[in-house]
């Protein structure tokens, strides 16, 4: 069943039964605790737990800047088996991104990614193993060109909307190949192109990076029920979509 969202819980849940839950992720809000800011007091875990009141399980990840999809097991074995459908790709992931410049109308990127470790969490890690498997669909929605010199090499600027689909899952995939393809999503200050992150601030009042997890197909881990979660935009979001003349062009 479907979940209005309670303002007194800080977290939009799109969707709850008595094996699941799944919240819409702001944009800023870490998954869970972590040692890269012993700062931050909100994580999506605890205000999910605080919100249904039991004890959840994450089951994937989405990084602090993106929003959208995210969701949560109710119980440890309902967690494993969600794990294992995200693990060998039963679960089909879409995202929402603005990225800079025109973009083919569809296609795919197949580049490996090697190991990134953060600088805390992963002190640890092997950092010498081999590079992954790493492939990215995507399907252009809009483009735009604007009548703004951010570069100086152009008069003009080209934005796309994209839908991105990542086969695989890997840490930053779809930032990391965005880039590869010289095409960084706006608002993206690890991958991105600082200029035209500059301009969407300053012109459009845009603070996040413009990268959302839209949906997430699954079938249910107890019922075998085909599950479809979606997660609407934000505010910045629909500010962008707006101004573009983008609205129509956004997957129902």
């Amino acid at each position: 069943m479907n979940i209005e969202s309670d303002s007194a819980s800080q977290v939009e849940i799109i969707y709850e039964d008595e094996f699941l839950v799944a919240i819409n992720k702001e944009a800023g809000l870490l998954v869970h605790r972590s040692w890269l800011d012993k700062g931050e007091t909100r994580f999506a875990l605890q205000l999910t737990r605080d919100a249904v009141g039991c004890h959840v399980f994450p089951v994937h990840r989405l990084d602090r800047p993106t929003s959208g999809v995210l969701l949560f097991a109710k119980n440890a074995d309902v967690a494993r088996s969600l794990t294992e459908a995200f693990t060998t790709r039963k679960v089909t992931k879409q995202y929402l991104a603005v990225v800079r410049g025109f973009m083919p109308e569809q296609g795919f990127v197949d580049h490996a990614l090697s190991f990134q470790p953060d600088a805390i969490a992963d002190k640890f890690a092997n950092v010498d193993k081999p590079a992954q498997e790493a492939v990215t669909h995507w399907q252009r929605l809009a483009q735009i060109e604007l009548p703004f010199a951010v570069s100086k090499k152009h008069n003009t600027s080209r934005y796309s909307l994209m839908r991105l689909t990542p086969i695989t899952g890997r840490k930053h995939q779809l930032r990391r190949h965005m880039k590869h393809l010289f095409h960084p999503i706006v608002g993206d200050t690890s991958h991105g192109d600082g200029r035209h992150n500059r301009f969407f601030r300053t012109q459009y009042d845009c603070t996040r990076m413009l990268l959302h997890a839209h949906s997430l197909a699954l079938s249910h881990p107890v019922t075998g029920e085909p599950l479809l979660l979606k997660a609407g935009l934000d505010e910045q979001w629909r500010h962008i979509i707006e101004t573009f003349a983008w609205t129509a062009s956004i997957p129902d």
